[in-house]
């Protein structure tokens, strides 16, 4: 569970920080924007459900697309797993008009915030505290 929440936690915080640093990385809330008949007003309630999104798919989806691109990963040297995460934030892109993050850069550098984030949270989250 605790990993479940800090890869929400960190999607969260990375799409945040990406519309904040990376040039062309923005998002925006429409006047009919909306989640199943919830209306969206603030700028947090899109980067929560970004951020929900992003986690989720990175942690169900992700682990079955590393076990399918095995291959592709050992003859990449690990680089393909970037190019897997490129390709998740590009679907929340995808799926949601209120994020962008068009053509490649805006996209890699979003990707690489969020992945450093991811990283930082995961070792936070399984470094052991018990004595």
């Amino acid at each position: 569970m605790q990993k479940f929440l800090s890869s929400i936690l960190a999607a969260t915080a990375g799409l945040w920080l990406a519309t904040i640093i990376v040039p062309h990385a923005q998002v925006n809330i429409y006047q009919d924007s909306n989640f199943f008949g919830f209306i969206i007003t603030q700028s947090w309630q899109i980067f929560l459900l970004l951020g929900i999104t992003l986690g989720l798919i990175n942690f169900y989806v992700k682990p079955i697309l590393n076990v399918l691109t095995l291959p592709l990963r050992i003859i990449t040297l690990g680089l393909f797993g970037f190019i897997i995460n490129m390709a998740m934030v590009f679907g929340v892109d995808y799926l949601f008009r209120e994020f962008s993050a068009p053509l490649w850069q805006p996209l890699f550098w979003t990707t690489l915030i969020v992945w450093a984030l991811s990283l930082i949270a995961s070792k936070i989250v399984t470094n052991d505290h018990h004595e």
